[in-house]
């Protein structure tokens, strides 16, 4: 299928414009005469007008037939899971909203990682209590160790996944929590830059280790380029490429068992611009994810207001929807998708309830 694909985020390359008129031209990579500059940012706003139109057009409609949940949803939870803050009365909350819903894992956070790769015993005090009381009132329902850190790639300190040895550790941090029973493992590391081979590398070495430990390996994935090399060019403006190249997302989707966009912190500035490019993300994603990989997008179940995310735009409605909008043209019997909630401990009784009404119920186990 034909989709349009319009440079969606040149909001940012409009604030970086925007603020090299400010600096008097003073970018080094950008010291253009006024005249030209001052044209690029006129272009740089009928970009952002074709790219709030197309993503309109995207959201319009209603979403097709079949494209309620499949049964493999999931929801990230904080830390306070596996720490000792969260007891009982939390657990009989967190079952009676999972309880009927899609939702079969739990990506429990049990890091941060330590830059070298480790996992510091001690991390995870409660984690036996956690498994066998998620076991117990959620039968069939996953409990998967969320392991990440900061990476170097933007700053002068954080994990390297150059250094093999780096690797090495990561891969035995994923030994460590498997060992303490927990279902899966689940990998958000950030910032991770497009076509980075030694994630790849890294990939290809834990999976060798969940496949034979049957264990699911899933990963949180930055969102795909609405334009192809999109992120070359906000690399070089910004010195933050945000997204991958849609090939980068197929290679990384093809060594995993479950991958998860992060399909939210958009900069979007209305709710229904947002809806269109999660549909758009969707169908880009759906394209490159092999039909043996379960294939999630992220809902924001959070409620800040920065340049890169605004609540009254980014919102779990507009996001089920969306996603719904982009199954069903792209690939409406896909069975191996779902969406995943992010966070518990932010998302509010409206988070959940339009979840449920927009996505459907299923009962786990």
């Amino acid at each position: 299928m034909t989709r349009p694909r319009i440079v969606l985020a040149m909001v940012s390359a409009l604030r970086q414009a925007r603020g090299t008129l400010v600096r008097g031209w003073a970018h080094p990579r950008l010291r253009w005469p006024k005249r030209i500059a001052t044209g690029l940012v006129g272009c740089l706003l009928l970009a952002v007008l074709a790219s709030g139109i197309s993503l309109r057009l995207l959201y319009a409609g209603d979403p097709g037939p079949g494209t309620q949940t499949r049964g493999r949803d999931a929801v990230w939870l904080g830390h306070a899971w596996v720490d000792g803050r969260n007891g009982d009365a939390e657990l009989r909350e967190l079952a009676r909203r999972v309880r009927g819903t899609g939702i079969r894992d739990l990506y429990v956070h049990a890091g941060p990682l330590e830059h070298d790769g480790t996992l510091p015993d001690g991390r995870c005090p409660k984690a036996g209590w956690l498994l066998k009381a998620v076991h117990r009132e959620l039968p069939g329902v996953r409990v998967q160790a969320w392991l990440g850190d900061v990476l170097d790639t933007e700053g002068p300190t954080g994990l390297s996944l150059a250094d093999g040895a780096n690797r090495t550790r990561i891969v035995a941090s994923a030994r460590q929590v498997l060992d303490a029973g927990f279902d899966g493992v689940h990998f958000d590391l950030e910032p991770l830059h497009s076509e980075d081979r030694a994630y790849l590398a890294l990939l290809d070495a834990l999976h060798t280790l969940t496949r034979a430990r049957h264990a699911p390996l899933s990963v949180a994935a930055h969102q795909i380029d609405p334009l192809p090399a999109l992120h070359s060019v906000a690399g070089f403006l910004t010195g933050h490429p945000k997204w991958w190249s849609q090939s980068y997302f197929g290679q990384v989707a093809r060594r995993v068992d479950q991958i998860a966009v992060m399909s939210y912190d958009t900069s979007m500035p209305l709710e229904r611009l947002y809806g269109g490019y999660v549909a758009q993300q969707t169908a880009l994603a759906l394209e490159v994810t092999p039909p043996t990989t379960d294939l999630l997008m992220g809902l924001p179940g959070y409620h800040t207001n920065n340049f890169g995310r605004h609540a009254w735009a980014e919102t779990v409605p507009a996001a089920v929807r969306g996603a719904r909008l982009g199954l069903g043209r792209e690939d409406h019997r896909r069975e191996r998708f779902g969406l995943a909630l992010y966070v518990d401990f932010a998302a509010t009784d409206e988070d959940w309830a339009a979840y449920r009404e927009g996505w459907g119920s299923r009962e786990t186990g």
